[in-house]
């Protein structure tokens, strides 16, 4: 299968640098105001979810933003609120978390796998938006992204991984499930945008099939999403360094250095 609209690497890495820097100023932006963000990631299996998180959070401070990806519930867990486990990761003022997978699933895999009753289902479809407006007016502010990849491209991708011994780790037996119910996956996503995809929180969709173009256009439209000024401070100029008091250091052969192998 061939990869349509394919991105020059030139290209590519000219843009995501101009992006980075300008992810470092808006990040100063969100710090210095108080504001709190929460960005959730969904979409399809191999749909480049992951590479886009990665690329968003490579040039941003960890100590304000950090990434939610959530195991299966415990069993304690699965007899709470079922939003209670999600909440107790959001954030506080200048920080952002990113969802890798949100309180979404429900919607998805597991309407989908029958991990859920019918009544659950029906429930989260009817508190969700409601859940969500509570978020939006307590001032918090949510973006919701959808990765949306072809069924060609993501068996595609799917051969890939399988072929790569370093990438394995990536099939797991729930995305090889989901190759043999494409259908129920796009049924169960339409209905979910038609309760959730709200005025006080839409979803964005990306198109995902070239993931370079699909990460750019994210993360572009996340600066976009949050309107911000440049307030980076001024570069620091060091001072010359200090005269350092004369110290004999322990003979460099007692410590232990980690074979030069390349």
């Amino acid at each position: 299968m061939s990869k349509p609209n394919k991105m020059p690497n030139a290209e590519y890495t000219k843009s995501l640098s101009k992006i980075y820097l300008e992810l470092v100023k808006w990040q100063y932006w969100i710090k210095e105001k108080g504001l709190r963000v929460i960005i959730i990631f969904e979409g399809r299996d191999a749909a480049g979810k992951g590479g886009t998180i990665k690329r968003l959070m490579e040039p941003l401070n960890p100590r304000g933003c950090n990434v939610v990806a959530l195991p299966a519930p415990s069993d304690r867990e699965s007899t709470q609120w079922y939003f209670q486990r999600y909440v107790n990761h959001f954030p506080a003022a200048g920080e952002i978390v990113v969802f890798d997978r949100s309180w979404y699933n429900r919607g998805g895999v597991e309407r989908v796998m029958d991990f859920c009753t019918d009544t659950e289902y029906r429930e989260f479809l009817r508190s969700c938006p409601e859940f969500e407006r509570m978020l939006v007016r307590s001032g918090i502010i949510l973006l919701k992204y959808w990765f949306s990849v072809s069924d060609e491209e993501q068996e595609r991708r799917f051969q890939k991984r399988a072929n790569d011994s370093a990438k394995h780790w990536k099939l797991s037996p729930m995305d090889l499930e989901s190759r043999n119910r494409w259908v129920e996956y796009s049924k169960a996503k339409d209905e979910m945008f038609f309760y959730t995809d709200i005025p006080e929180a839409p979803w964005n969709v990306v198109d995902a099939d070239v993931k370079k173009r699909a990460r750019l256009n994210c993360l572009t439209h996340i600066l976009d999403s949050i309107p911000y000024k440049d307030i980076m401070p001024a570069p620091v100029e060091l001072p010359e360094r200090k005269k350092q008091g004369s110290y004999e250091r322990p003979d460099i052969n007692t410590q232990t250095f980690v074979p030069s192998k390349y």
